[in-house]
């Protein structure tokens, strides 16, 4: 009975001590690289590896506090962003616009809204640089507008959009309140009277590109035809980048408006003043009248251009399949 009793005594102390070693064993083979592997999570937490990220080779958007009145009253115009944003799965789509790449020199666009004549487009290809004239749809007083198009190969649409004031009283002006019906229909009569015609922009519209429901309308119905939509920034708060970025679509907007001031030293300003935006972000759009003045400005340049590349709006685009 004693040796029964000692010899349990003495399996028990071996069982214990192979436990407290087994624990040993356990606390080295395994606790240790866990520990090591949190302390590395934490480590990689607190000090995250930054993601590669490409250098953009387009840039996109306004830069610039700038105004422009549709009324006499200065509307604040404020800085847009670049195009590298996150946009929705709609990216990959193959009718997606994309800015084209930068050359040697940043671009400048230069376009002349509101042309309604042949004496007007006559001024404009007269001049010494690539100038993107942006014509009227047919309206009551030039019914025959669209004619004016023959033989360009570089113009834009100037789609008459509601601002609240009195230019909404243009025939074919385009309102919030139209239904997708109606709009699908304007942009299928754009797309007959201009079937060589690629690019739209706003006339006015500071109500009607705020409103994002309706915008998204009338950008949809636009796209379907072909069209790519240049928002002449009329209002501060614009919805088109947003709506443009959610179809995958590069946004392009107005940078600096020309001729608010009717002098050629005022002209020239706002000119310097776009080359700045061009050089900062790859390419800037100015846009100006058919004025006289504005026609001055532009004829007598005297190389204060030359750090630019002025460009037609094709060129700011990539070439689409």
């Amino acid at each position: 009975m004693v040796f029964l009793v000692a010899l349990g005594y003495s399996l028990g102390k071996n069982d214990s001590a192979l436990s407290t070693s087994g624990g040993s064993v356990k606390k080295i083979a395994v606790s240790a690289p866990l520990q090591t592997m949190t302390q590395k999570v934490e480590a990689n937490l607190s000090n995250p590896i930054p993601l590669k990220q490409e250098t953009p080779k387009e840039s996109a958007g306004t830069t610039q506090t700038d105004t422009k009145s549709e009324n006499n009253a200065s509307v604040k115009i404020t800085p847009g962003d670049t195009q590298n944003k996150v946009v929705s799965a709609k990216s990959t789509n193959a009718n997606s616009t994309r800015l084209a790449y930068r050359g040697a020199k940043p671009k400048l666009v230069i376009i002349i809204d509101d042309v309604t004549s042949p004496k007007q487009l006559a001024a404009i290809r007269a001049l010494p640089i690539k100038v993107t004239p942006s014509l009227f749809p047919p309206y009551a007083l030039s019914k025959s507008n669209h004619t004016l198009a023959k033989g360009l190969k570089h113009y834009m649409i100037h789609l008459p959009m509601e601002s609240g004031k009195a230019y909404d009283k243009q025939s074919g002006t385009i309102r919030v309140s139209d239904s997708e019906e109606t709009m699908r229909a304007r942009a299928k009569e754009l797309r007959k009277l201009f079937p060589a015609a690629r690019y739209v922009n706003n006339h006015t519209g500071s109500v009607f590109t705020k409103n994002e429901p309706a915008m998204k309308r009338l950008y949809e119905a636009l796209r379907n035809e072909g069209f790519v939509f240049v928002d002449s920034r009329t209002a501060a708060k614009t919805t088109v980048q947003k709506i443009a970025h959610a179809f995958g679509d590069v946004y392009v907007a107005r940078d600096v408006f020309l001729d608010n001031k009717k002098s050629i030293s005022a002209i020239h300003t706002q000119l310097k003043q776009a080359i700045k935006e061009a050089k900062k972000n790859g390419y800037a759009i100015a846009i100006g009248h058919p004025y006289d003045v504005t026609m001055s400005a532009l004829m007598d340049i005297k190389g204060l251009l030359d750090e630019v590349e002025v460009v037609y709006i094709d060129a700011i685009y990539r070439q689409h399949n």
